[in-house]
């Protein structure tokens, strides 16, 4: 696939549409995988369900570090490819390799010894934590797999190939389905793990991903430069790396901590009213998939195009991909806003669950158009080599914005349940227009600069 498209010359709608489908395909995939994790802890135990769940937001350290390190990689080698600077982009593939593996020792090292602490702060006992340890430490001591399948996939996508992680994540959710009652409950010479088998299954399932995306860059057209000196640690690239991934990696953490502050406030309303919540965002997460998947095609395509100082080019990209990403969440939300209940019974039967997820759907699907504007926009900053705009975005989006409106209209005002997604309606809507408003001068800021670089 990386040798039939032509980021910097193919037409940008053709290109939306060969690199969005399949990253929205492999993002489906995804979830799925999770829903199946899920659910055969739910067959181990309501333990093991819970010992999962406590688990994510530790875990999310690992996602968050991986979104960073991908995007880094995806934007620095598709530049370098724009700029024809194909020996270039070789060294970042190398290079990209030797910071996901000292990432992941870090990781590893924070994960093994602080989710103790953690889970304690969330409430977990001592029977609770051993359990959830039991899962995690597993995760932690695979995080290298993870980060250099990352790696690669970064670099992949920096070529315009979204295929190959698809089909990753399409076979390891298929394998997954097989692996987990092998190493949940065993069978012939292989024991029983219980929850631990859950992670088993996983660091299997990444393992060989791993090894089919080795295979994809070493037949893509880079690998021709790609020689073992290649593989010496280089400070100057290690810093580029790091300098783009880093707030890229606070960003995604950043989201965390939005979701927290959401919890916060809907927590004052009763479990139920999480519950519901809970429900209604997995639903909401389904229909943005697509909008994910335009996120991972504008900066691959942006990066190249960058690179290339294609300018009118990523104007193009931009506009379109917000168009079509607005135009598909207008219609996601007329299904989302008349179906809010129906979706909701899916994942609980408790009415009053239902009526809290409803409620939150219905407001989701008129923040849902803006949305768009989020994902392109960011995916834009990085591909431009601007992350640190990134992260100035999701501190103001995710925490402080919404935090003090909601801290205003909850506490001062005594609002209600459904006041609390109106303000995050308004706060979005708000944050969205002043992006749209700052977007334009910002990218005109940014060629001028590249094109006084160039000339001089």
């Amino acid at each position: 696939m990386s040798k039939s498209i032509k980021l910097t010359k193919d037409p940008i709608w053709t290109l939306l549409r060969r690199v969005t489908i399949p990253a929205s395909v492999g993002s489906l995939f995804q979830t799925f995988y999770n829903l199946v994790d899920t659910w055969f802890a739910g067959r181990i135990s309501a333990e093991a369900i819970g010992a999962i769940a406590k688990s994510f937001p530790i875990y999310f350290t690992i996602i968050a570090v991986g979104v960073g390190l991908g995007a880094a990689t995806n934007a620095l080698i598709g530049n370098s490819i724009g700029e024809k600077k194909i020996r270039v982009a070789s060294l970042y593939v190398a290079q990209s390799l030797i910071f996901a593996v000292l990432v992941s020792i870090i990781v590893t090292i924070f994960g093994l010894n602080v989710s103790n602490y953690l889970l304690g702060v969330m409430g977990s006992d001592e029977a609770g934590i051993i359990l959830t340890r039991e899962y995690l430490d597993i995760i932690f001591y695979g995080t290298f797999i993870v980060l250099i399948q990352i790696s690669l996939n970064g670099t992949l996508n920096a070529q315009g190939d979204t295929r190959s992680y698809r089909n990753v994540l399409i076979f390891s959710f298929f394998l997954n389905i097989f692996l987990n009652p092998l190493f949940i409950w065993g069978y012939g010479f292989i024991p029983g793990f219980g929850i631990a088998g859950l992670a088993i299954a996983t660091v299997i399932s990444q393992t060989i991903g791993t090894i089919y995306l080795a295979f994809k860059v070493n037949n893509c057209q880079i690998r021709n430069y790609l020689k073992p000196q290649c593989f010496i640690p280089k400070f100057e690239y290690l810093k580029s790396l790091t300098n783009q991934a880093v707030p890229v990696m606070f960003s995604m953490l950043f989201i965390g901590v939005g979701i927290f502050n959401i919890l916060y406030f809907i927590g004052k309303f009763g479990e139920l009213a999480t519950a519901g919540y809970g429900a209604a965002l997995r639903v909401e997460q389904v229909f943005l998939l697509p909008v994910i998947g335009l996120n991972t095609a504008v900066l691959s395509i942006g990066g190249q195009n960058f690179g290339a100082k294609a300018y009118n080019r990523i104007r193009e990209l931009y506009t379109k991909a917000l168009f079509f990403g607005i135009s598909f969440m207008i219609i996601a939300g007329v299904i989302i806003f008349f179906g809010a209940e129906f979706f909701v019974s899916l994942f609980t039967d408790n009415q009053e669950a239902v009526k809290s997820g409803a409620i939150y759907l219905k407001v989701a699907a008129l923040i849902g158009p803006i949305y768009p504007v989020f994902f392109i926009t960011t995916a834009v900053f990085q591909a431009v080599k601007k992350p640190l705009y990134s992260l100035y975005l999701s501190i103001l989006r995710l925490t402080a914005f919404p935090f003090l409106s909601l801290w205003y209209v909850i506490n001062i005002r005594g609002g209600d349940y459904q006041d609390i997604f109106y303000t995050i309606m308004v706060t979005n809507w708000a944050m969205g227009i002043a992006v749209l408003i700052f977007i334009g001068y910002f990218l005109n800021n940014v060629f001028k600069q590249n094109k006084a670089v160039f000339s001089y």
